[in-house]
């Protein structure tokens, strides 16, 4: 097999399992911090970073939410277990990079791993998302090729694959839709807010031996399932469904 075809196919196979990504950092995280010297961070350092990480996280949400919220159903980037795309989207944050959702997951995950304190995870993770999303990214670029041509090479030349080019922002041909990030992100939330709660519980635990379940990641977290029950609840109900949205 050319090693094209071999990018290719391990590419779909690796986006079938994107979603097993949060089950293996928790499972690294358990040996970091237990690892983690936490006597050198001062509480001034250390609040710092809690700050540095919530805002990062806020930042790939956000990159998420407006990617999501502004594209239309059967374009790129609305799939989850193989390829699909009815038209290429090529407006709103698709015109200065093409990957905004694997943009916003990293720097999602990257606030989690700067929550853990520990700079040698914040590098080794980073490198493993990069080595586990570029095959997933070419096989989807191959993908869009594929049906596209043309029209899609025009387009990849121009707009960078991870790193935006802002200066390149055409405006969106859909509007904002509050209510399709509701129906779809609501897990995603979840998730983050469960794994800065597994840090922070886990630290406490590895630092004075026992848990501690009065902490505000906690009560974030409980606060967050409450409202993605009550989110589940309309969507299965066809309360958040929109025309033309996926």
């Amino acid at each position: 097999m050319a090693l094209i075809h071999s990018f290719e196919s391990s590419g779909n196979k690796l986006f079938r399992y994107r979603g097993q990504i949060p089950v293996a950092l928790f499972a690294m995280a358990i040996p970091v911090i237990y690892f983690t010297d936490y006597t050198y961070i001062s509480k001034d350092f250390a609040l710092a970073l809690i700050i540095a990480s919530v805002l990062i996280t806020l930042l790939g949400f956000i990159i998420r939410a407006y990617a999501i919220g502004t594209t239309p159903k059967g374009t790129s980037g609305r799939n989850r277990t193989e390829q699909v795309a009815e038209s290429l989207n090529v407006s709103g944050i698709y015109s200065i990079v093409r990957h905004p959702l694997y943009l916003g997951n990293y720097l999602m995950w990257a606030g989690i791993l700067v929550f853990t304190f520990n700079i040698y995870f914040i590098i080794i993770a980073s490198l493993l998302f990069w080595l586990y999303y570029e095959r997933i990214m070419f096989a989807e670029e191959r993908f869009l090729e594929k049906k596209f041509g043309n029209e899609y090479l025009d387009w990849s030349k121009k707009v960078p694959a991870f790193l935006p080019a802002f200066g390149k922002f055409k405006k969106a041909t859909v509007p904002f839709s509050f209510k399709t990030i509701l129906r779809r992100e609501y897990s995603g939330v979840v998730a983050t807010a469960l794994s800065f709660a597994f840090i922070d519980l886990l630290r406490i635990y590895f630092i004075t031996g026992r848990f501690e379940w009065n902490r505000l990641s906690v009560y974030v977290l409980g606060a967050t399932i409450i409202i993605a029950l009550i989110l589940r609840t309309l969507k299965h109900n066809d309360l958040l469904n929109e025309e033309g949205r996926s």
